[in-house]
C-alpha cells in the first residue's frame, strides 16, 4: 500500500509557522538590528531573559551558533571543556567547539542516568591546583534536555549540585537548553529554576514552538555585549530582525503546549511497546526505540510513510505540534499493518 501523506517524526524542527504566526510576522515593527537594535527583537530578548532568570539575552539564527558564541567567549585556546557523552556540542555541531572556539572537548560518562553526569565526574577533572603545563579545564557544558539520550531531564536539585561542583572547581558553566522549555514543562517548574547558577544558557525557538528560525543565548549584560560582537564575526547579525522576533514572541506564549507533545510521545512509546518494539517511557517528546538493524527499521517505516531518524543502535521519533494525537494513532496503525515477525523488519 502506498501512503501519499507522510507523517514526519524526524524532529520538532520540522514544524511550520501557522497562520497566526505568519500574520504576526507580517505586522512586526522592525528596524535595523545591527545598527539600532530592532524594537521587536529587543522585546523578544528582554522577554526571554526574564523567563530564563538572566540579565540579558541575544537572538541568534541557530542553537549551534548560540552554543558556539558562548564557548568562544568562555574559552581560551586549548582550554578543556567538559560535557556529557553524546552532548549536542560534542556530536552535532561539526566540531565548532574545537575548530572555531579553540576548546579541547572531554566527554563525561552518564553515571547518574541516561544523559546525566554526577558531581564526582565534574570534580575528577578540576585543574585549579594542577601544574602550569597541565591541560587546563575551564568550562562545564550541561544539556537539558539531553537530545541523544532520548530527551532526558536534569531536575533542579541535581542541576544545582553540578553547578556547585563546577564553581568549587573554578569552572564556568554553559547550559545548552535547546529544549529547556520541554524540561520545564516535564518538571512543572519555571525555566529559570533550571538555569540557576549558570553563566550562560542557549534556548531554541524553532524546536516544538513553531517558530521558523531562531534561538537565544543569555547571560550577564557584559557577556551579551561581547556575544553581539562574536555574532557579528560569525555572520549572525540580521537587519530587520523583528519579522523573525515576532515569531519568537508568539512561540514563547506556546510553551505550555509542549505538554501535548509529551503526552503524544508517551502514547507512541506505549503503542510501539505493544507492537514488540524495545522502547522505554519518554520523559519529554523524544522516543528512542532500540532495534537490531537501524537501516532496515528506517526503510520499513519509510514504506508506510513514517519518517524518523537514526541514533546509535536505535530509531528516534520526535513528537511536535504539527503531529496531533490522531496522527500518532495513524503511525501505530501503519506500523502494525506492515509488521512481520520482527518490529524492525
Amino acid at each position: 500500500m502506498t501512503y501519499t501523506r507522510r507523517i514526519d517524526l524526524r524532529s520538532d524542527t520540522v514544524t511550520q509557522p501557522d497562520e497566526t504566526m505568519r500574520v504576526a510576522m507580517s505586522a512586526a515593527q522592525v528596524g535595523d538590528d545591527v545598527l539600532d537594535h530592532d524594537p521587536t527583537m529587543r522585546r523578544l530578548e528582554e522577554e526571554a531573559a526574564a523567563r530564563l532568570g538572566m540579565a540579558a539575552a541575544l537572538w541568534v539564527p541557530s542553537g549551534t551558533m548560540g552554543n558556539l558564541i558562548a564557548l568562544t567567549v568562555h574559552l581560551r585556546r586549548g582550554d578543556r571543556f567538559l560535557a556529557p557523552r553524546a552532548a549536542h556540542v560534542l556530536e552535532a555541531e561539526l566540531g565548532t567547539a574545537a575548530w572555531l572556539a579553540g576548546g579541547m572537548p572531554h566527554a563525561l560518562e552518564w553515571t547518574v542516568g541516561p544523559g546525566r553526569i554526577g558531581v564526582e565526574d565534574v570534580r575528577a577533572f578540576a585543574t585549579a591546583s594542577a601544574p602550569y603545563y597541565a591541560l587546563h579545564t575551564r568550562l562545564l557544558c550541561l544539556e537539558n534536555t539531553h537530545n541523544f539520550a532520548g530527551g532526558t531531564v536534569t531536575p533542579p536539585d541535581e542541576h544545582a549540585l553540578l553547578v556547585s561542583a563546577a564553581r568549587e572547581a573554578g569552572l564556568l558553566v554553559h547550559l545548552d537548553g535547546a529544549r529547556l522549555w520541554n524540561a520545564s514543562i516535564a518538571l512543572q517548574v519555571p525555566p529559570a529554576a533550571l538555569t540557576v547558577g549558570v553563566d550562560t544558557v542557549q534556548v531554541c525557538l524553532s524546536k516544538g514552538l513553531g517558530a521558523p528560525v531562531g534561538s537565544l543565548v543569555a547571560g550577564s549584560t557584559s557577556f551579551v555585549a561581547e556575544a553581539r560582537r562574536v555574532r557579528k564575526m560569525l555572520g549572525g547579525g540580521v537587519r530587520q530582525g523583528g519579522v523573525l522576533a515576532a515569531a519568537g514572541l508568539l512561540a514563547l506564549e506556546r510553551i505550555d503546549d509542549l505538554a501535548v507533545d509529551h503526552a503524544n510521545a508517551r502514547r507512541l512509546a506505549a503503542g510501539l511497546a505493544e507492537l514488540g518494539w524495545e522502547v522505554g517511557v519518554p520523559e519529554t517528546n523524544i522516543v528512542i526505540a532500540a532495534v537490531p538493524d537501524v537501516a532496515a527499521a528506517l526503510t520499513s517505516l519509510d514504506r508506510v510513510g513514517v519518517q524518523a531518524t537514526s541514533v546509535p543502535g536505535g530509531v528516534r521519533f520526535v513528537t511536535h505540534r504539527d503531529v496531533p494525537e490522531a496522527d500518532i494513532n495513524e503511525v501505530l496503525r501503519r506500523i502494525n499493518s506492515a509488521r512481520s515477525t520482527s518490529p524492525a523488519a
